[in-house]
């Protein structure tokens, strides 16, 4: 087999190389012939490459590299801190509007169901096509941001959504339903695919966790604020179901036009390249090229890689399969309660469609109470780091593996009109108050444990963990309806209790395991690749909204 450049190498290329600005190199170059070239080329542009020493047979031939110099202004990496978080916040927005869509959608299922006539296992269906859309389409979708870069995704699949919104708000059957959702979730998913990655390459390893930290945050409290708004939308009867959807075209219609002005490319290559390609157009050299264009393999390369591999460590690695596995199980469990939260208040304590929306707050503040935990949790990394490696992350996700079972029981027993409806909403906070934890600390650790092969790793753990949003309430209505929700939840809450141990394994034995993976074997040194939060690709990493 011939060679091949594959996106995670090329990711670990530049992971060598972002803790310092980059140099531009040329071969061969001789004095006259270099005034010359640059005769053409304005202020900035000259500052982009540097030349030396030279021999006039060798100028026809040999290529001239453009990269950047120091502190060059073009670099992402060396943006204000004002120009960075203006990006972040941007792109945290985009995934901000698609996890609203995901767990609103259940709250309308009520009018939907009347006006079109349809079950409530096809609507159910409807709101899962969604992160079904997360859980697939970016294994193939985000490796074109290595062809046209980040910025024209972001732009493309915002207006996309918001044309699917309106097809969904405008139907008149539930299959027109069904298919405008499962293709905002196609769109909504491949420019959310990229937040992770366009984090990376505007913050430097060190600086990335809090970053990474608000991302988080939006998504989980939008999984939260979706429902609690459209609750109302739907008591309300001139608006309901229609409306939600309204109103989700509104504003992803709102984040494109501010996109638009706001939202630079940050990829690295994508710039270099247009750069070469600028410079070869105003000198007529041919020889301006960007390395990534000798380096990066063709794009249906690039799409098998990107749908295989992710598969392949799925299927082999031992840290990212039993990892994957808690978190798929975490995530079903997470979809099941959005879908059911709202009719077991309205049955069991007479809540009215706006009041049980109001019970999704447990999502926003169990995420809040989550940031402020990872606060230590980072304490506890940089303290215990170079003693334990990667698997010095998960000190509080252990904690949150016994809470998980926990957090189940309680709310199992205790939704019932017995008891007061602050005592299941207790339970609630503290099961989203895990699920933060667990989607921050599952792709800081495996950023950690596979290095330059962490895209990969992630888009795998991605793909397991939105195929339990995808499945699990397929069924729940069906066991909610034959089990009841006590012990519906209570099965819930022992299969939580059997894999409790996954993130104790992994805490006590993971540098052994790490030892005897082909992959993580190739990071140099476990140890100082978590302390030095080795610069990783995230472009496969979505979100912990209904996808994750």
């Amino acid at each position: 087999m011939s060679t091949l450049t594959t996106p995670d190498d090329v990711h670990a290329s530049r992971a060598s190389s972002t803790d310092h600005s980059l140099t531009a190199t040329h071969v061969d170059y001789d004095a006259a012939s270099q005034s010359n070239l640059r005769g053409g080329l304005s202020d900035i542009e000259k500052s982009a490459f540097s030349v030396f020493g030279s021999s006039s047979a060798s100028l026809q031939t040999d290529p001239i590299y453009v990269e950047f110099i120091d502190n060059d202004p073009r670099n992402p990496v060396t943006y204000s801190h004002f120009k960075k978080w203006c990006i972040t916040l941007v792109v945290c927005g985009f995934t901000g509007v698609t996890a609203t869509a995901t767990s609103s959608f259940a709250m309308g299922n009520e009018s939907m169901m009347r006006d079109l006539h349809c079950t409530r296992f096809q609507a159910t269906i409807a709101m899962c096509v969604y992160p079904l859309g997360f859980a697939l389409v970016p294994l193939f979708s985000t490796a074109f941001s290595e062809e046209v870069g980040r910025r024209p995704i972001y732009l493309v699949t915002a207006f996309a959504s918001v044309l699917c919104y309106a097809l969904a708000a405008m139907s008149n059957t539930i299959n027109m339903v069904i298919v405008a959702r499962a293709l905002g979730g196609a769109f909504a998913s491949t420019g959310s695919a990229l937040v992770g990655g366009t984090i990376a390459d505007i913050w430097e390893p060190a600086e990335r966790g809090f970053p990474m930290s608000i991302f988080t945050l939006v998504n989980m409290t939008c999984t939260g604020f979706g429902p609690m708004v459209s609750g109302w939308v739907e008591y309300d009867s001139r608006l309901q179901w229609r409306w939600i959807q309204w109103l989700h075209a509104i504003f992803s219609g709102v984040y494109f036009v501010v996109a638009i002005f706001t939202m630079k490319e940050t990829r690295q290559g994508i710039i270099l390249r247009r750069l070469a390609q600028k410079m070869r157009k105003e000198t007529g050299d041919s020889r301006y090229r960007a390395r990534v264009e000798e380096t990066q393999p063709a794009l249906r390369e690039l799409v098998w890689i990107s749908c295989t591999r992710p598969i392949q460590v799925l299927l082999t690695e031992p840290i990212a399969t039993s990892i994957s596995l808690w978190v798929f199980f975490m995530w079903g469990v997470l979809f099941c309660l959005i879908s059911s939260v709202s009719p077991l208040f309205k049955t069991l304590y007479g809540f009215n469609t706006g009041q049980s929306g109001m019970v999704y707050t447990t999502i926003v503040v169990g995420a809040f109470i989550g940031l402020g935990a990872n606060v230590y949790q980072d304490k506890l990394y940089r303290r215990n780091v170079a003693r334990r490696g990667p698997e010095a992350r998960l000190y509080i996700t252990c904690l949150v593996a016994a809470l998980f079972p926990v957090a189940m029981f309680m709310f199992a027993w205790t939704a019932s009109r017995q008891f007061h409806w602050i005592w299941p909403i207790i339970a609630l906070t503290i099961f989203m108050f895990g699920a933060f934890i667990a989607y921050l600390v599952v792709f800081l650790y495996l950023a950690d444990c596979y290095g330059p092969y962490a895209s990969s790793a992630l888009a795998g753990q991605s793909l397991c963990r939105n195929m339990g949003s995808f499945a699990f309430p397929l069924f729940a209505n069906h066991m909610f309806t034959d089990l009841t929700y006590k012990w519906s939840n209570t099965l819930f809450a022992g299969i939580a209790l059997v894999i409790v141990p996954i993130p104790f394994a992994l805490f006590f034995y993971g540098s052994s395991l790490r030892q005897r993976s082909p992959l993580c074997s190739k990071v140099t040194s476990p140890e100082q690749d978590a302390a030095s939060h080795t610069d990783v690709d995230a472009s496969n990493v979505d979100t912990p909204r209904s996808s994750g």
